[in-house]
């Protein structure tokens, strides 16, 4: 499916907090940039991202279970960075970036990778992931 570009398209505006829990979640994930600039344009299956295929796609810096990418993945949902995608049988096990995702991939495209969070970033995602609710 073809993106389109045209000037007219507003950006969504969203909290300040929001943008940062949202960045801090992307920094705190073990997936590289590379992942999320290829979701701008399509949808990343489960098992392209999980295991060996992660790592020889460059998605991952280093091997990550199925199980965990998924429990990561399902996380950047609830902070609004992706969603599931859907076909005409349900839920799939692909995943495309949101509005907000599209905005903060936009704005590291040129610097290669996420920042290195810090050991305070590392801590406040590792608390909203502990205590988030159930979807």
């Amino acid at each position: 499916m073809a993106s389109v570009e045209s000037p007219n398209l507003i950006s969504l505006q969203y909290p300040t907090y929001t943008e940062k829990r949202a960045e801090r979640a992307l920094c705190c994930s073990p997936f590289n940039l590379k992942l999320f600039v290829t979701m701008t344009s399509q949808s990343v299956g489960l098992k392209s991202i999980a295991s060996d295929a992660g790592l020889k796609n460059a998605y991952t810096g280093s091997v990550v279970s199925e199980l965990a990418a998924e429990n990561y993945l399902l996380w950047l949902i609830q902070v609004g960075v992706l969603r599931r995608e859907v076909d005409g049988q349900g839920i799939t096990d692909s995943f495309r970036l949101t509005p907000l995702g599209h905005q903060l991939v936009k704005k590291y495209a040129g610097k290669g990778n996420w920042p290195q969070p810090g050991i305070g970033d590392r801590l406040d995602n590792l608390i909203g992931r502990w205590f988030r609710l159930p979807v």
